[in-house]
């Protein structure tokens, strides 16, 4: 079984980074999926080498992807976001459903930077209400994925009916020059300490574990397979801008009595904060407390009671960060 999958990129400025990721994704051995690049109002020149990209005048490839041309030209199917408000005549479908994986774009244009929830929802809405797919697929576009990448994810996701978030094992694209540095498997919620969710499960040795998935409180929005029946927490929570709408989708969702689980099999590679560079780092820093807090407070009862600890552990948070960094 080979359910389709709508995999949802999201630019911001970023088409070099968008077109490596193209390229690997045109390359895996999933048979049925749609690739959907919502682009966020980009002010350079993205959607022009996003097409020409398509036409194969521009290659691209990376130490873990090789160019191959034989897929190119791709096909685009380009809308503007408010052509979206207006439901697809069946032909349009139908003509996406008969273009090969392989050898096809969907460019989605938005009139504003709507950052990560809004933007991806764009896609996510278009994916479940226009072509139907049962599962869609976050992916950041600063990433690289392996081969067989999405195979498992799907066969995790397919095993239990009450798994409805499969993340990848996902690894520092480049790390001190070490190419084998786990970035990501996931992570625990715990909001009694700021940021109230944490990417490394310290109680779990990844490298020693055995099998081949991992039970998680939530998993990373870089890599996040989504179930589409999991209505209505299939969509991001658009109060936040850029930060924290992955760990808010998974403890929903375990409110509901669903899991999240990470597919150790299914590889990643990530340009780590490659988006947050493209900011000032005070802006940057000031926006994730401010969003971190609007998490935690979305789910943490006596909330307001617990504000000057956390103020406390934020001081303590950003100070080891700073050390960690320079020293």
């Amino acid at each position: 079984m080979h359910p389709e999958v709508a995999i949802i990129l999201l630019n911001w400025n970023g088409w070099q980074d968008t077109i490596e990721c193209l390229e690997s994704l045109y390359q895996i051995d999933y048979p049925h999926y749609n690739i959907i690049v919502v682009d966020n109002d980009s002010q350079d020149d993205s959607l022009e080498k996003i097409r020409a990209y398509c036409k194969g005048e521009i290659e691209a490839g990376s130490k873990f992807t090789t160019y191959t041309p034989s897929n190119k030209p791709v096909k685009i199917f380009e809308f503007q976001e408010d052509e979206l408000e207006s439901p697809f005549t069946l032909d349009s479908v139908e003509e996406i459903n008969n273009t090969s994986s392989s050898g096809k774009l969907i460019l989605i244009k938005n009139l504003e930077n709507y950052g990560f929830a809004r933007g991806n929802n764009i896609g996510i809405r278009f994916a479940l209400e226009s072509l139907g797919s049962p599962y869609t697929l976050l992916l950041n576009n600063d990433t690289v994925v392996d081969r067989n990448f999405l195979q498992e994810l799907v066969k995790v996701a397919e095993s239990d009916d009450e798994i409805a978030l499969v993340g990848s094992k996902i690894y520092y694209y480049d790390y001190q020059g070490k190419d084998n540095e786990i970035w990501c498997v996931g992570g625990k919620i715990d909001l009694n300490h700021y940021p109230g969710h944490y990417a490394v499960l310290e109680d779990v040795d990844i490298k020693s574990h055995q099998g081949p998935t991992l039970d998680v409180d939530w998993v990373s929005g870089a890599a996040m397979l989504i179930k589409a029946d999991k209505v209505p927490y299939n969509y991001l929570d658009e109060d936040f801008f850029f930060g924290c709408e992955d760990a808010d989708l998974a403890v929903k969702l375990h409110e509901q009595g669903f899991k999240s689980i990470t597919a150790l099999n299914s590889i990643v590679w990530h340009k780590v904060g490659a988006s947050r560079k493209k900011g000032k780092l005070v802006k940057t820093t000031l926006s994730e407390i401010r969003t971190s807090l609007k998490f935690i407070k979305a789910h943490k009862k006596g909330y307001k009671r617990h504000l000057p600890v956390y103020y406390f552990q934020i001081i303590l948070f950003y100070l080891s960060a700073f050390f960690n960094r320079f020293f």
